[in-house]
């Protein structure tokens, strides 16, 4: 079993919202075993209030946040990302930096709860919802056998390594 502790990155074009809940949902459920961050390519001035309500009502730690551009997660210094989620449309549509390291990817669209439009409880509802789908997603990943990405590891570094041998004669 590998002690290492994985660096994980949500984004979302704003930052405001899903990749703030996703942040504060991993940083629960893979305590000790996943580390968590949030950005966007477009970082709204503030995390979104109905975000933060929510992470409070539901006894999250909300210290951490804020919202931050991804180009901190492509700069010396910056955490090793392992993985890389998308978690609206956008910007999973986008051209993102690169990453150093290679983390492995996907997109987990979700509906963007502050794009609704309605009462402050449908709204609230939309907020609760963006939730329940990252919290059921991020559950499943932090079951995963982590031990099953080491050796995907290990064959991409043994495919970069084939690859950037220098050719015979």
């Amino acid at each position: 079993m590998s002690d290492q502790i994985y660096n994980v990155l949500f984004l979302c074009t704003g930052n405001s919202a899903r990749s703030i809940l996703a942040e504060a949902i991993l940083n629960r459920l893979g305590a000790g075993k996943f580390r968590a961050f949030s950005a966007g390519s477009q970082p709204k001035e503030e995390v979104h209030p109905f975000a933060l309500q929510l992470l409070k009502t539901l006894n999250h730690d909300t210290s951490f946040a804020r919202s931050k551009s991804w180009e901190e997660f492509a700069v010396p210094g910056a955490p090793e990302i392992n993985f890389v989620f998308t978690v609206c449309d956008n910007a999973a549509n986008e051209s993102c930096p690169i990453w150093p390291g290679q983390p492995m990817t996907a997109h987990w669209g979700v509906p963007d709860p502050a794009a609704v439009e309605g009462t402050d409880a449908e709204k609230h509802l939309a907020f609760a919802e963006a939730y329940r789908m990252l919290n059921n997603r991020i559950s499943i990943f932090v079951s995963l056998p982590m031990d099953m990405v080491d050796r995907l590891a290990l064959q991409q570094r043994l495919d970069e390594i084939g690859r950037n041998l220098p050719k015979a004669g």
